[in-house]
């Protein structure tokens, strides 16, 4: 879709489905595209620090630690956790939501077809998190990728020996960990 005119001080993006948010520097989220869910709807808002897009769906992270959600709801994914707060960082998946808190454990909701919202017992230390079509990952401090969900394309099954992960990431049915060494 077409970028809004006079669109600048962009500070990060994100692409969902079928709609695209920009972060702006002042604290606000600009969204286009297709609108048939409220997926470009934004509630107002001035102290973002992080967005998410997935399926008709948008998420914010507010400077205080709370998450804003707007859009598609039909499985539950803008329907936040009750008393979720201390956020540090947000994903998107296909239909679901992740929120890394300050602590480093993980919160998911959403839909849950593949088990992408059962974050495994006693994860903690993470630093990073993806959400995948029906899937989720994990960065942890030590380097470790912890993922969880539907497996049907292998996007769960990390590799034994991995070097020691930076970065991750998630596509509809694939998951990519940088490493250390700068290998993918």
């Amino acid at each position: 879709t077409n970028v809004p005119g006079n669109l600048v001080g962009v500070v990060a993006i994100a692409a969902g489905h079928s709609h695209t948010l920009a972060l702006k520097n002042d604290g606000t989220v600009v969204a286009w595209g297709f609108n048939n869910v409220g997926q470009t709807s934004v509630p107002p808002l001035s102290d973002g620090v992080a967005i998410a897009a997935g399926n008709g769906h948008g998420l914010a992270l507010r400077r205080d630690g709370t998450v804003v959600a707007w859009g598609a709801n039909q499985y539950g994914q803008t329907t936040l956790p009750v008393g979720l707060a201390g956020v540090v960082a947000i994903a998107a998946g296909m239909n679901h939501r992740l929120a890394l808190k300050a602590d480093g454990t993980v919160v998911a909701w959403g839909n849950n077809t593949g088990g992408q919202t059962n974050v495994p017992a006693g994860l903690s230390d993470v630093v990073a998190i993806a959400g995948g079509g029906q899937h989720s990952l994990a960065l942890r401090r030590d380097g470790s990728v912890v993922a969880w969900g539907s497996n049907a394309f292998g996007q769960t099954n990390v590799p034994a020996g991995l070097v020691r992960g930076v970065a991750i990431g998630a596509g509809s049915f694939h998951t990519m960990v940088l490493g250390l060494d700068g290998s993918v």
